[in-house]
């Protein structure tokens, strides 16, 4: 038998958390292979432990630890660091609590804000930047480190509170579309429920569409009457909390 036959037998036999030993493995190695079948698991629920803080804090161990460990064993690591697991948990919590969407939405929040942490660097310009722009021409850039996500309830609120070591507020169904963005201010990860104009808006910026025609298009889909009054508005929000890196 060859060592990486051997390899791959003892890699299956650890993934699919089974009894019988694996081919090429000596009946006194049982200790040893039961040793490694709970410590592959181990680390890996301790790591989303640690990615979905704030998640585990609103299920509780028992319920956090049952999701963690049906999702490692559908879903065993595929990159060379840890850092990066854990991408696809919100969508095996989804699975699991299809009537408790705000556990989706807190798993996407602490991932997202994880992400933002070790994502690339882009510095943020000033409003004094805005004095030469040519706003018919103008093309927002925004940080690489922002991401946005359609909501159903109060996930913020909670996860805010969970964060703080507060008392969450329930969970509360929103009367109205809106969506959180995520992004990374200098060295801090921010977040902030934003209404359906704003996601709108970031989405048409983030398709590459200029600043005039945002105002246009938002205007003739009726999302208001005083776009450009609103963009501008928006445009200060999102230079004061550094979302813009460049214009061109």
């Amino acid at each position: 038998m060859s060592l990486l036959t051997l390899q791959r037998g003892l890699r299956d036999h650890i993934l699919a958390n089974a009894a019988e030993r694996p081919v090429g493995i000596a009946a006194n190695g049982e200790p040893g292979l039961a040793v490694y079948r709970h410590a592959y698991r181990a680390q890996l629920v301790a790591c989303l432990r640690d990615t979905f803080e704030q998640t585990w804090s609103w299920l509780g161990d028992e319920r956090f630890d049952d999701a963690a460990l049906r999702h490692v064993a559908a879903n065993p690591p595929s990159g060379w660091t840890l850092d990066a697991y854990g991408e696809t948990f919100a969508q095996t919590l989804s699975g699991l609590y299809p009537d408790n969407p705000e556990v989706t939405e807190l798993a996407w929040l602490d991932w997202s804000l994880r992400r933002a942490f070790d994502g690339p660097d882009a510095d943020a310009i000033t409003a004094e930047a805005l004095a030469e722009v040519d706003w018919e021409s103008a093309v927002l850039i925004l940080t690489p480190t922002l991401t946005i996500q359609d909501v159903t309830t109060n996930c913020a609120a909670i996860w805010g509170a969970l964060a703080l070591g507060e008392t969450p507020p329930a969970v509360e169904r929103l009367p109205d579309p809106a969506a959180v963005r995520v992004w990374r201010r200098e060295l801090s990860p921010q977040y902030r429920t934003i209404e359906a104009f704003e996601r709108q808006a970031l989405r048409l910026v983030l398709q590459g569409c200029g600043f005039a025609a945002l105002c246009d298009v938002l205007a003739v889909h009726g999302a208001t009457d005083r776009a450009a009054e609103q963009m501008g508005a928006l445009l200060a929000s999102w230079l004061q909390d550094g979302l813009v890196s460049e214009i061109r």
